[in-house]
């Protein structure tokens, strides 16, 4: 459903006002704002993604838990915009021009008294008289006690920048993270993987490290979340995600690629090493019957997957080394799934 068509921000508000709040109590889903934004998402009918995760859900009558409402507006309504990273370049450019002109201020206040103290000079050599005297260094004084509380007032200004500017490196490295960082799984997204890609090639080529490249993806997901929904799918590959997490060294690196594939880049490792790595990988995942739901009765079976390998080599760049590792995977699923090509 779409009522966003012709109609005024307001009357489309309390079209879905409408529409949401019967939905949410019907379906026994508490009124709450991060509850309310995604059933407001849904019936705006702008969001595909989410659109369609709940239409699944409610197809297969999924009940809507505080776990279930939690993973929808986390992983299809909370994200961090682009508006957010232009707020925190606003804010630190506000920064710079408030120092700025506090810089200006102090040396506005520094080049008036070595003007003031030349025309001191000046009249000190004529010998003045006592009141002349007095009224000299009466100014000096005013000027000198001007410039201190400038620089005192500076000072002050630089410590609640600096806190600042702190805190703004903290949410700007926050927003990188999550950029970075698949929501669902919490592994490294693809954006990730593509930087990483490139420091292997660069390691490769100064320092000769070799580098191997696993290309993983599930097998027959499709059929999981046709019978199951997307709920179930979505634990799927957060078991998978976790099962290659910790099947590997912590140098190596794994990060969700898209939809049911992953990748790993494994450091310092040749290609006999990483097929041994990849098919213990395999047997990990492939050993362990998946169960869900709070009573754990409902069984997804053995969960499999396909993994294809290949290794950097001199005349590699980033989409030559990705392809023949993806071709590897595309053999290893001709060949009948759950096994390990390259």
């Amino acid at each position: 459903m779409n009522l966003a068509k012709h109609i005024s921000d307001t009357e489309l508000s309390a079209k879905i006002l409408r529409h949401a709040v019967p939905q949410m109590s019907e379906l026994n889903i508490p009124v709450t704002p991060d509850n309310y934004s995604v059933w407001y998402e849904y019936y705006r009918g702008v969001n595909l993604d989410l659109k369609r995760a709940i239409d699944g859900l409610l197809a297969n009558g999924v009940t809507f838990t505080p776990e279930v409402n939690a993973g929808l507006h986390s992983n299809f309504v909370q994200e961090k915009s682009p508006e957010v990273i232009e707020n925190v370049q606003i804010e630190t450019q506000l920064l710079i021009n408030n120092l700025i002109t506090k810089i200006a201020k102090m040396s506005h206040g520094t080049e008036t008294l070595s003007a003031s103290l030349s025309g001191v000079q000046q009249e000190l050599a004529q010998s003045p008289d006592e009141e002349t005297l007095m009224r000299l260094i009466d100014g000096l004084a005013e000027e000198v006690t001007g410039v201190i509380n400038n620089n005192a007032e500076l000072a002050q200004s630089l410590k609640a920048m600096d806190e600042e500017v702190n805190s703004l490196k903290s949410e700007m490295e926050n927003l990188n993270l999550a950029a970075m960082t698949d929501q669902l799984t919490s592994l490294h997204n693809r954006r990730a993987f593509e930087e990483q890609i490139l420091s292997h090639i660069q390691d490769f080529r100064k320092k000769g490290v070799d580098s191997s490249l696993l290309v993983v993806d599930i097998d027959h997901f499709k059929a999981f979340n046709d019978t199951h929904g997307h709920v179930v799918g979505d634990k799927v590959l957060a078991y998978v995600a976790l099962a290659l997490k910790h099947g590997v060294r912590g140098e190596d690196f794994v990060a969700r690629y898209g939809g049911e594939e992953f990748v790993l880049l494994l450091p310092d490792t040749n290609h006999s090493g990483a097929l041994v790595v990849a098919e213990q990988l395999r047997q990990r995942i492939a050993d362990k019957k998946l169960t869900i739901g709070k009573d754990k009765k409902l069984s997804l079976g053995n969960i499999t997957v396909s993994v294809g390998v290949a290794s950097l080599k001199a005349e590699d760049d980033k989409d030559s080394y990705f392809v023949r590792a993806d071709e590897a995977l595309y053999r290893a699923k001709s060949s009948g799934r759950n096994c390990v090509m390259g």
